[in-house]
């Protein structure tokens, strides 16, 4: 092999065969700088811009620009040369002509419901009164809650005691009892005379349960009738006197005066306040004396208030169980 590759030196080396040896290199070297100038300079031509003009790619292929009438064929072939040269060139990803979707001559009108302007075009913002396309309609604004209307409550004040044997009225040294709950039992719980029920419209005067067996003095009025005074009714300033006879066999006479009833403004929390402060014990003792609903009143929306249903009774200053 070395003996072959070493004869075939001699020989190109020879003197006789060098002229042809310089000429075939030199036709070489042109064949590769004709193959890569004419790829280069075909690549960077710009295409032709007349209607029939076209231009011949490498490899013989004729490629025609779009032509300006879009009804005019185009070739699909892409190759061939002499069946390219009857076409032209065309975009493979736009429609052929005569396929695009017919719009139809009858649009919807758009509906009255949906809010939109029917007027067609671009719409800018601020000419109509529907959101931009794309965007959410805004929330309105949430309006601040409104406040609850204060409530109206009452506050009684009453003195209540036992009265000496020969005391005149409205004399005697009593205990004070503030502002008092709903269904308070007085004196006490363990030996109630009376028990508080409200007041009446417009805080004007104060209502007792009589539970206890009592002979009633005083300037309150009788409830259901002064035959009948299961209920009585004081005004601020007036008394009532209640004498009773004890287990002892003893004859005690308590006097309830109402001192004053007075209003103020409570919220809700003030409202449930006063609701949550009804007593109990005075309560029990209403049910277990049947002697929960008042006769001749019944309780309104207002908290503690209450309203006559009949005919009022009248005042009597001596009553009798």
């Amino acid at each position: 092999m070395t003996d072959f590759l070493s004869s075939v030196k001699a020989d190109l080396l020879d003197r006789r065969l060098l002229p042809i040896v310089a000429l075939v290199g030199v036709g070489l070297a042109a064949a590769l700088a004709y193959a890569f100038l004419g790829v280069g300079s075909t690549s960077s031509t710009p295409p032709a811009t007349g209607g029939s003009t076209s231009s011949t790619l490498a490899g013989g292929i004729a490629v025609s620009p779009a032509p300006p009438n879009p009804k005019q064929p185009v070739a699909e072939i892409t190759s061939g040369s002499s069946v390219q040269r009857r076409g032209v060139a065309r975009n493979p990803f736009t429609l052929l002509p005569g396929s695009e979707p017919k719009q139809s001559s009858n649009p919807v009108a758009p509906s009255k419901s949906s809010g939109t302007s029917a007027t067609t075009g671009p719409s800018t913002s601020g000419t109509s009164g529907s959101p931009p396309s794309g965007g959410t309609t805004p929330a309105p604004p949430s309006k601040p809650a409104t406040p609850s209307k204060p409530a109206t409550i009452y506050h009684v004040a009453v003195l209540f005691g036992v009265v000496p044997p020969g005391t005149p009225p409205k004399t005697a040294q009593l205990t004070p009892f503030e502002n008092l709950k709903l269904l308070t039992p007085l004196p006490s719980a363990k030996q109630a005379l009376v028990v508080f029920r409200g007041v009446t419209v417009g805080g004007k005067s104060a209502t007792f349960t009589v539970i206890g067996e009592a002979i009633l003095h005083g300037e309150a009025t009788c409830l259901p009738s002064p035959s009948q005074c299961q209920e009585i009714d004081l005004k601020p300033g007036q008394f009532e006197q209640l004498e009773y006879l004890t287990a002892a066999g003893e004859t005690i006479t308590e006097e309830l005066r109402v001192v004053g009833i007075v209003s103020s403004k409570a919220s809700s929390a003030g409202v449930k306040s006063v609701l949550r402060g009804t007593s109990k014990a005075g309560r029990e003792l209403l049910r277990r004396a049947g002697l929960v609903a008042v006769p001749d009143l019944r309780y309104s929306s207002a908290v503690g208030v209450l309203v006559f249903s009949g005919h009022r009774a009248f005042a009597s200053r001596t009553h009798r169980h």
